[in-house]
């Protein structure tokens, strides 16, 4: 599975994919525009709320699943691409997550995402991710501002041949 760290880029590779794509967590929806017409469209949304708003934004036919992504239930690789933007920082399992989407993307198939990812180890951006996430996680925060998604990427044993990193201000 050719895997790309969408980053700035994500319109354009969301416009490029082609047959049937997986959403984990789409949101409210935000995605939707952004694919070719001819994709089937599924989603799998946890959230009651996102998954009306989704069902409001969408402009084609589309198949919505209330469920978690660390069990997707779908077929072996049953999807030829899978797309998540800033879904491994909140899921209680990204390992489990990223095994579901190894299992049911086809071979030869993309797994694009976008995601927080925590700064080398030891700089202060790290140091301040951390922080963070101690300071917020008392508030009920999903977001781990210290996971480090690319590496569990890379450890899923997922080939990543696309990496754009950038840092917000």
């Amino acid at each position: 599975m050719t895997v790309s760290l969408a980053g700035t880029d994500v319109v354009g590779r969301l416009r490029a994919l082609r047959g049937s794509v997986l959403e984990l967590g789409p949101g409210r929806g935000a995605n939707l525009g952004y694919y070719d017409p001819r994709v089937r469209w599924i989603g799998v949304e946890p959230d009651a709320r996102h998954r009306e708003a989704v069902r409001r934004a969408a402009d084609r036919p589309i198949t919505l699943l209330a469920r978690r992504a660390e069990r997707l239930e779908l077929p072996d690789c049953s999807v030829d691409a899978a797309v998540a933007t800033f879904v491994l920082c909140s899921v209680r399992d990204p390992a489990a997550v990223l095994a579901e989407l190894f299992r049911v993307v086809r071979p030869g198939g993309q797994y694009v995402f976008a995601e927080h990812v925590a700064a080398p180890p030891g700089s202060w951006l790290r140091r301040a991710q951390h922080a963070y996430t101690v300071a917020t996680a008392g508030f009920g925060a999903r977001c781990p501002a210290n996971r480090d998604s690319e590496r569990a990427i890379r450890r899923a044993g997922l080939t990543v041949m696309s990496v754009r990193r950038y840092t917000l201000p």
